[in-house]
């Protein structure tokens, strides 16, 4: 796993009680947590590039509710896991809520153990998300030291064609084929088309 600095907690709620209260539960699992009492003051309090943790956030709120919030942070790809907290649990907001990406959707009230775990959960799957995505950007500056010749041609490797069916394709000599796939192999530090293959597939990966 990457070092990441230390997961943050971000509580969203208009009601201060239960904000303190959250603050609390959480500060005594051992967890940083920044409240909000609104959607509008977490996103003007978000800071780039955002640790890692979760959203606590209130599914009804007054002006931005909390669907819409995750909304906005779909947008603009803000993919940090988000626990809803609702008083009016229904199946179309679960629906609508899990259909945004919601990790998880927790009626009120409420069993400390149940949000605990959740946050847990979340805060591990944000993890997990970071070290793939930072993985990817490893693979993608590997791939970016080969030309794009050689890219076309690492390309066609991956899709399995052979060196004279490369050649055509690109109109290049089956013998340049053979001269630019070895400096791919060198330059990625790979010895086969199949490492190849699985190195080129997990960079494309969203």
């Amino acid at each position: 796993m990457e070092n990441h600095p230390p997961p943050l907690i971000h509580v969203v709620d208009d009601e201060a009680s239960l904000r303190r209260a959250l603050v609390f539960l959480l500060e005594s699992a051992g967890w940083r947590v920044a409240a909000h009492e609104s959607a509008e003051t977490f996103l003007a309090a978000r800071t780039e590039p955002m640790p890692p943790g979760c959203l606590i956030l209130d599914i009804r709120m007054p002006r931005l509710s909390g669907l819409e919030l995750q909304r906005i942070l779909n947008e603009r790809a803000i993919r940090l896991p988000v626990i809803f907290l609702t008083g009016h649990a229904d199946v179309s907001i679960a629906v609508q809520a899990m259909k945004l990406g919601a990790c998880e959707l927790i009626e009120k009230p409420f069993k400390d153990q149940v949000l605990l775990d959740a946050v847990g959960q979340a805060v591990r799957a944000d993890l997990a998300q970071r070290d793939e995505y930072l993985a990817r950007q490893a693979l993608r500056a590997r791939l970016d030291r080969l030309s794009p010749r050689e890219m076309a041609v690492a390309r066609l490797i991956v899709a399995g064609l052979p060196n004279k069916a490369i050649g055509q394709r690109l109109e290049i000599s089956e013998r340049t084929v053979q001269v630019h796939r070895l400096h791919v192999m060198e330059k990625l530090g790979i010895h086969s088309a199949a490492e190849l293959t699985q190195l080129v597939l997990k960079a494309d990966r969203e």
